[in-house]
């Protein structure tokens, strides 16, 4: 038996990289599939049959899957996408939001079109689904499981990408919120912040193709999601897990030690320059 028997799941962006692998393991777990891409290039333009590619291995390898071409980021297009899972297979237990583009530009050479392409496809693509599947998981009355997509561009930063960066840290905090206002209809809202050895990686620069080919596959990524989507999982919820190789680990929001001053002392410029480093130093 699979650990996803039963299940029926929609993945967005799984024509390639690392949602390829997500819907392969689903599969072989024994989920049916909703692979969801438009077969876009990295920057989002074009399209090509990509998901028919991936529904056809999951079909030779004695799975069931189905292919949906409708690019995410519009309520309209969220739930379009997860009717599929519906009318194909009668029900939604999991929803994987993994749909990305990228247009890497520094902050003050950043279009306008560069900015809102982005969060639309990451932000807004994942907020669209996460209430589309959430609509449809709560009706149902039987819970279900969504894991979200986060990045240590957002969660760290990184140099040339304030659009994905931004995308990236709000779906964190939706992560969060979603968590806490879905529990109710036994709905665990997680995310993960991967490292791995896709197209998007590969144009930055340093990375060692080769060495990284191996130990930042895709395919060392899908087993901590699959994971979240079994039932071994129901009370895991509002966590972002890091994936890097074989290093797995939990993001926190931290606050440092600080300073509390007296109720009648209110805070001035200069006692916060004097207290900086208490304030600051954990």
């Amino acid at each position: 038996m699979g650990r996803l028997d039963g299940k029926v799941a929609v993945i967005t962006g799984a024509g390639g990289g690392i949602g390829r692998e997500h819907a392969l393991l689903f599969a072989e777990e024994g989920a049916r599939v909703v692979v969801n891409d438009p077969g876009s290039e990295r920057d989002g333009s074009g399209n090509s049959d990509a998901a028919d590619a991936v529904v056809q291995e999951i079909r030779d390898a004695g799975g069931e899957a189905v292919a949906s071409k409708r690019a995410v980021g519009t309520f309209e297009a969220a739930a379009e996408i997860m009717q599929v899972a519906v009318d194909s297979f009668g029900k939604l237990d999991v929803l994987v939001n993994n749909a990305g583009i990228l247009r890497d530009r520094t902050i003050l050479k950043m279009t306008s079109d560069e900015w809102d392409d982005v969060i639309r496809v990451h932000l807004t693509g994942t907020f669209t689904c996460l209430q589309a599947a959430g609509r449809i998981m709560k009706e149902q009355g039987a819970g279900g499981r969504i894991i979200n997509t986060s990045s240590t561009s957002g969660l760290l930063g990184n140099f040339g990408q304030a659009n994905y960066g931004a995308a990236k840290a709000g779906i964190y905090g939706l992560t969060r919120v979603a968590a806490i206002e879905l529990a109710k209809h036994e709905i665990t809202v997680n995310a993960i912040a991967p490292m791995a050895m896709t197209r998007m990686l590969a144009s930055l620069p340093g990375i060692d193709q080769e060495v990284a080919s191996e130990t930042l596959a895709p395919a060392r990524v899908a087993p901590v999601v699959a994971f979240l989507a079994s039932d071994a999982a129901a009370q895991i919820t509002g966590s972002t897990f890091g994936v890097e190789g074989n290093s797995l680990f939990v993001y926190r929001m931290l606050t440092s030690h600080g300073v509390t001053r007296q109720e009648t002392t209110r805070w001035t410029i200069g006692a916060i320059e004097e207290s900086l480093s208490e304030i600051m130093d954990w």
